[in-house]
């Protein structure tokens, strides 16, 4: 049984009902909520195995769809996992290495402040000069 409905109506393929819109026999009609479809099924003018078999193939391209989805959540939530495990990693040898640094600082003494106050003051008493020399 092949399906030989005419499909018409506009949309992107997962977006809105209107793919799923056929002859007289089976239509969709708006309602309040976009989560749901309500179908008016007219036996009258339609050939309801052609439709059940156009619903079929949709429902299988659905499936396909999610089982996609949820084996890239997966690859996206490993890829996290790992990346967390990294940044703890990092994190950890950042901390052994600000640790080591502070202990050669208590172990040798930190005289770099000292040195930056006789610079900036020698940098002054420069200043200092060149302005007096400069007025005469």
């Amino acid at each position: 049984m092949a399906s030989t409905s005419n499909r018409s109506g506009g949309g992107s393929m997962y977006g809105h009902a209107a793919p799923y819109r056929s002859r007289e026999g089976l239509s969709t009609r708006p309602v309040a909520s976009s989560d749901e479809i309500q179908l008016r099924i007219d036996p009258m003018h339609a050939d309801l195995d052609d439709e059940i078999t156009s619903l079929h193939s949709h429902v299988k391209q659905l499936r396909n769809v999610a089982q996609e989805i949820g084996s890239e959540a997966k690859f996206q939530k490993d890829f996290l996992d790992q990346l967390q495990m990294t940044m703890i990693k990092a994190q950890a040898g950042v901390k052994n290495n600000i640790r080591r640094l502070n202990r050669s600082m208590v172990k040798n003494g930190s005289n770099h402040i000292i040195h930056v106050v006789l610079f900036a003051l020698f940098c002054f008493f420069v200043v200092y000069m060149w302005s007096k020399l400069s007025r005469r």
